[in-house]
């Protein structure tokens, strides 16, 4: 197999340009503004302008997500995902676009989360500005809408770019609800094929993680397979834990620090390395 081949880049004898993660970084920095005006614009808008300046954040921020989606679909070529050429990209923007005002709503849930659940907090702007956590989850809900969309290596890109930032790795595929609080949050780990409920507070170093990886007949992994924790709502999970595989995490339940946790927890249970060490046939879990 040739080396362009391999790659998957040249098409009609062309090396396309990847998407910039400078030009992406561009376009969150422009829609952040664009969705928390007076946080991460400009402090001095008033009525009379703050309708202009978010109108011109949202077309830079735009025009520039539409042609990194068209660089990335020629980057990746129509043999491996569906190809957004200009008119698709612009249209696929739109689509993006229209989902914003929405996406601005749970924004605002996981900010009162935030402020709600740590007692160190002290204002909205605070969190906003100053919180890993909460710029990793700004990044991970507009990559969740464009993954959503088709887009996933732009989706990917921007969740990249919260993980060199932050520190904290989400795949743009997990399913987050709203209400989602990470505390300190460096080292946090959530997988493609995890799912969220709503009102969930992690803290760092939590992995949500895959068990098990099934591979086809030739030992290629299966792409998609749904291999990683589902979190119910209102649950807890300490610095340190694991959990690993489908395995449902039942509502209103504690997960303790460091715990090692593969199997499945009922609602409103607590688990901690003790309940763990002590269980014998089978899960000991104390029920709050």
């Amino acid at each position: 197999m040739s080396r362009e081949e391999t790659h998957s880049i040249r098409k009609d004898g062309v090396i396309h340009r990847p998407p910039s993660r400078e030009k992406l970084a561009e376009v969150v920095s422009a829609l952040t503004e664009a969705l928390f005006p007076r946080h991460y614009g400009q402090h001095d808008l008033d009525g009379e302008n703050i309708d202009y300046f978010v109108g011109h954040r949202l077309s830079i921020g735009l025009d520039l997500l539409s042609d990194q989606l068209h660089r990335a679909a020629l980057f990746v070529g129509d043999e491996l995902v569906p190809g957004y050429r200009q008119a698709e990209a612009i249209e696929l923007t739109r689509s993006f676009a229209a989902g914003l005002p929405l996406l601005r709503g749970v924004l605002i849930s996981d900010l009162r989360a935030a402020f709600v659940g740590d007692p160190a907090a002290k204002s909205f702007p605070e969190i906003l500005i100053g919180y890993p956590g909460m710029t990793a989850i700004i990044h991970h809900r507009l990559a969740h809408l464009l993954y959503g969309h088709g887009a996933r290596l732009v989706a990917r890109l921007i969740a990249e770019i919260a993980h060199a930032r932050t520190g904290i790795d989400i795949h743009p595929g997990a399913q987050i609800g709203s209400g989602f609080f990470i505390d300190h949050g460096t080292g946090v780990v959530i997988g493609e094929t995890a799912i969220i409920g709503d009102n969930v507070r992690i803290y760092q170093a939590v992995t949500l993680g895959a068990r098990h990886f099934p591979t086809e007949e030739d030992g290629t992994l299966i792409k998609g397979d749904a291999r990683h924790p589902i979190v119910e709502d209102d649950v807890v999970i300490y610095a340190g834990a694991t959990i690993l595989g489908r395995i449902t995490i039942g509502r209103g339940s504690t997960i303790g620090g460091n715990v090692w946790l593969t199997h499945e927890v009922p609602p409103n249970s607590v688990v901690t390395q003790a309940t763990l060490r002590n269980k014998v046939g089978g899960p000991n879990l104390q029920k709050s």
